[in-house]
């Protein structure tokens, strides 16, 4: 299916800003830094994964979906704006969860799932997700539903595709602006979807910057193993005869920290100095740990002071409410 062909259920505020960080740029003594700001699609406090569900609920409606069913954390973006899009789209939404405890702090993104009304259903492990999804779609079929998974992020071919466009949207931006930029940084997860998107995008339009990802979560060698194929199932979705290999996948590993979700004294660091410099609000989990990659490669040169960066801001803030204990005493640091 070409691009320009899949059909799209109206969710996102389009185009997103492309926006400069002048006050943050001065702070790290150059380069020229763009913010892409996918933080503001809109939908619930808006996200990255507004663009994907776009195609995705279309893609739901054509099967003649009665429910969603997705899976994530329990502070999942993915899940707070898929319950969002399912709304707007007359659907019902169910979300298979992972948590610590049966019985999670109602807070951040999982409030805003109780209220657009989610039902959720919750494990204590992440293993347990899918069999519990299966288990939902069956109750939903014997009940005389019909359900549709969404996959975790919204990543699948589909939902890649999305990035493509948005690649098209960025370069349209790039043009219109002058700029010559020569990295973009975006959040590499087990998921994959957007930095997929991104890298094929960039292979098919020959963009004039490279496509950075930061790992969050996963060594590089399993991320590469995700995205490339992901960005090769999307191509052949697409009817595309290019190819990516591994590496034409870039992802920088040291800057996950001990664990997924939890954040680094880097990371608290980038919220800090984006906040205080460009009003800028970044999350613990995703945005800010992909922010500490792109400052420590501007700090240690590899990023030059007459060069242009963009940083791809993929939303996330709901997971600051839901993080106060380590963020409060890292904003007690004076100045930037």
């Amino acid at each position: 299916m070409k691009l320009a062909d899949m059909p799209t259920f109206p969710l996102a505020q389009l185009p997103t800003p492309l926006m400069p960080a002048r006050n943050l740029s001065a702070a790290l003594g150059g380069p020229e830094i763009l913010i892409k700001r996918d933080d503001l699609t809109g939908l619930a406090l808006g996200g990255n994964k507004t663009r994907k569900l776009e195609y995705l609920i279309a893609d739901a409606q054509a099967q003649g979906a009665t429910h969603v069913i997705t899976v994530g954390a329990v502070q999942s973006n993915h899940c707070r704006q898929t319950a969002a899009a399912a709304r707007l789209a007359g659907l019902n939404c169910v979300l298979v969860m992972n948590a610590s405890s049966n019985d999670p702090d109602i807070q951040g993104n999982f409030l805003l799932d109780h209220i657009l009304g989610a039902e959720t259903r919750i494990v204590t492990d992440k293993s347990q997700r899918q069999p519990m999804t299966l288990q939902v779609e069956e109750e939903l079929k014997e009940q005389g539903y019909v359900p549709y998974q969404i996959p975790g992020g919204g990543s699948n071919a589909i939902g890649a595709a999305s990035y493509v466009a948005a690649t098209y949207e960025l370069m349209s931006q790039i043009i219109d602006q002058g700029s010559s930029p020569t990295r973009l940084y975006t959040t590499s997860s087990a998921s994959g979807g957007t930095h997929a998107g991104l890298a094929l995008g960039a292979k098919l339009a020959g963009v004039p910057y490279a496509v950075h990802g930061v790992s969050i979560e996963r060594p590089v060698d399993q991320l590469k193993s995700i995205i490339t194929p992901l960005a090769n199932q999307t191509a052949e979705y697409l009817g595309l005869d290019i190819r990516l290999d591994e590496s034409d996948v870039i992802i920088h590993g040291d800057y996950t920290g001990p664990a997924y979700g939890v954040a680094t004294e880097e990371c608290l660091e980038a919220i800090r100095m984006c906040a205080r410099t460009d009003a800028l609000l970044l999350d613990p989990v995703y945005t800010a740990k992909t922010m500490s990659g792109m400052i420590d490669h501007i700090r240690t040169g590899q990023i030059g002071s007459d060069e242009t960066v963009i940083f791809l801001h993929t939303g996330g803030v709901p997971a600051v409410f839901a993080d106060t204990d380590s963020i409060i005493p890292a904003m007690q640091v004076p100045g930037i």
